[in-house]
């Protein structure tokens, strides 16, 4: 018969094995979050170099999403001529637009022209990263499902439809501007690089600029 001590160890000695157990279960999850982890990022990375592979070559019409702003939207005190009661970007933001211009150069990647929407956290995005920008309305903030929306994205269809420039063709807008036109939602300071056949648009490509 187990005298006293071993029936006080045995629960204490299992407790162990379960807490070793829970470890190693930890483990196993942790090292299978860091995989997962890492394929996406090569996949990322992946998909960057494509983008960038296209932008060398030129002849591209490419959407970028403004950079990290204050907030999104149309304030109550909109006012076309003026950035105070506008959503501004963010210091953030900033340093996003500026890296979207370095990489531009850096990569070598022509660019014909840039437009961009007169809301400032697009006009602002646009400046900084190129030093020169046109607003073109066309790209401007909608609600999407609107009237707006509707007579926007036909005029941006056809003006993608019909680039036909060597270098490419930079239009820095809005997240639900994007999507309304090929489907995809940006985030922040994402570029969205198009791919055109017949009448078809959608995205070949999207770089991201951290």
């Amino acid at each position: 018969m187990p005298d006293r001590h071993d029936c006080i160890a045995f629960p204490k000695a299992r407790n162990h094995i379960y807490m070793k157990a829970m470890e190693a279960r930890k483990m196993r999850n942790r090292i299978a979050a860091a995989a997962v982890f890492l394929l996406f990022a090569c996949f990322s990375a992946v998909a960057t170099e494509a983008g960038w592979a296209l932008l060398r070559e030129g002849g591209q019409v490419v959407l970028i999403s403004h950079a990290n702003a204050l907030g999104h939207g149309t304030p109550a005190t909109f006012d076309t001529e003026s950035c105070t009661a506008r959503s501004n970007l963010s210091d953030r933001g900033r340093q996003q637009a500026r890296r979207m211009g370095a990489l531009f150069f850096a990569r070598a990647a022509p660019i014909d022209a840039v437009l961009t929407s007169r809301y400032c956290r697009a006009f602002e995005t646009a400046t900084l990263a190129f030093g020169e920008a046109e607003v073109y309305d066309a790209l401007n903030y909608f609600e999407p499902g609107s009237d707006e929306a509707k007579s926007q994205v036909e005029e941006l269809r056809a003006r993608t439809l019909a680039y036909s420039g060597g270098g490419n063709l930079v239009m820095v807008t809005h997240p639900e501007v994007i999507e309304a036109l090929v489907g995809v939602r940006p985030r922040d300071g994402e570029a969205v690089i198009l791919s055109r056949s017949g009448d078809e648009i959608r995205a070949a490509a999207r770089i991201t600029f951290n």
